[in-house]
C-alpha cells in the first residue's frame, strides 16, 4: 500500500479526482521502473540492510499481493533479529496457482544461501512444468548434492478450474483453514514428510486438498508459532480477520506475533494468505499485483 501526500491551498471534486489519476500513473510508473532502478528501493529504507536481509529480499515476489478471478492472495515476512531463512513465492499459469512457503534452518548469511539454493531449484523444476511432488524431489536432491543443511516447505499446486489444491508437505507446520460460515479457524492435518535434505532414505507424499469457495487458507511458517509468539491464538486471530482483504489478514497476523514477541523476533515469522474466490472462469486474465 502506497501513500502520496499532496499540500493543496484548496481543493474540490475536480482537483481531487486530478490528483487520484496522478497517483494511479504514478502507481504504475514505480511498478514498471522498479525493475531497472534501486532509487525506489533505497527510497523505501531508514537503515542498513545486512547481507543476508538483502539476499532474502531479493527472493521474494515482487509483489506481496495478487488478484484474479478466482483468488486473491497476500503474503508477510517479518525478518528476525538474525535473519532466519524464511522465503515464500507464487506464480500463476494459464491454469494453475503454485505456492510455497520455506524455512531454511540457521540464521544469518548461511541460512539465506541455504535459501537461496531451495528456492532457486524450486521454481527451476515449476518453470519445466513439475508439479508438487517433482518440485519437492528437486529441492531435496539440491540440498543433499551441495550439503547445504535442512529446510521445511508447504508446496502447492492448485487447479482453478476445479480448486483442487495437490500438496507436499515437507516437515512444515500445518495451514489453518477457515470455511465460509465456519465459528473458527482449523488446521488441515497433513502427513508430515521429512525436510528436504535429510541423508535418508524416504519419498514425498502427494497429497489432495479440495478448497470450497469462500475458503481462507493460511499458510505460515513456525516462526508465527515459537515460544514468545505463543501468546498469540494464531485460530482465533484468522477468524477475527476474516472479513479483512488477505493483505490486511496479513498485517494483523504478524503485527501480532511481532507484539508478543516486544518487537524481537528469535525467528522470521511469514504468513501466506488465499481466499479461494471460486472456479468462475479457468480461461487466463492479467493479475492484478497489487503492490498499490
Amino acid at each position: 500500500i502506497g501513500l502520496l501526500e499532496v499540500t493543496l491551498r484548496s481543493v474540490d471534486d475536480s482537483v481531487l479526482g486530478q490528483i487520484s489519476d496522478a497517483a494511479h500513473a504514478l502507481a504504475y510508473i514505480i511498478v514498471t521502473d522498479r525493475r531497472f532502478t534501486d532509487l525506489y528501493h533505497a527510497g523505501r529504507r531508514t537503515t542498513r540492510t545486512s547481507l543476508a536481509a538483502e539476499i532474502q529480499h531479493q527472493l521474494l515476489p515482487s509483489a506481496s499481493c495478487c488478484e484474479a478471478p478466482q483468488f486473491t492472495l497476500a503474503a508477510g515476512l517479518v525478518p528476525a533479529d538474525d535473519i532466519g531463512g524464511d522465503t515464500y513465492d507464487y506464480t500463476l499459469d494459464r491454469d494453475t496457482l503454485y505456492l510455497s512457503i520455506t524455512d531454511a534452518m540457521g540464521h544469518d548469511t548461511e541460512s539465506a544461501l541455504l535459501a537461496t539454493l531451495v528456492t532457486g531449484a524450486l521454481r527451476g523444476a515449476r518453470r519445466t512444468g513439475c508439479d508438487a511432488l517433482s518440485q519437492a524431489n528437486r529441492a531435496h536432491e539440491a540440498l543433499l548434492a551441495h550439503s547445504r543443511g535442512l529446510a521445511t516447505g508447504q508446496l502447492l499446486c492448485i487447479r482453478l478450474d476445479t480448486g483442487t489444491c495437490e500438496l507436499v508437505n515437507a516437515g512444515h507446520p500445518w495451514p489453518l483453514r477457515l470455511r465460509r460460515g465456519a465459528g473458527e479457524a482449523e488446521e488441515v492435518p497433513l502427513t508430515v514428510n521429512l525436510p528436504f535434505g535429510v541423508a535418508a532414505p524416504f519419498t514425498y507424499q502427494l497429497q489432495e486438498l479440495q478448497l470450497h469457495p469462500g475458503d481462507r487458507l493460511v499458510l505460515l511458517t513456525d516462526g508465527m508459532q515459537e515460544r514468545g509468539a505463543a501468546a498469540v491464538d494464531l485460530a482465533s486471530l484468522v477468524y477475527e480477520t476474516r472479513d479483512m482483504h488477505p493483505r490486511e489478514a496479513v498485517r494483523a497476523l504478524t503485527t501480532a506475533v511481532l507484539d508478543a514477541c516486544r518487537g524481537n523476533l528469535n525467528d522470521d515469522a511469514t504468513v501466506l494468505i488465499l481466499d479461494w474466490h471460486g472456479t468462475g472462469t479457468s480461461a487466463f486474465r492479467p493479475l492484478s499485483s497489487t503492490g498499490r
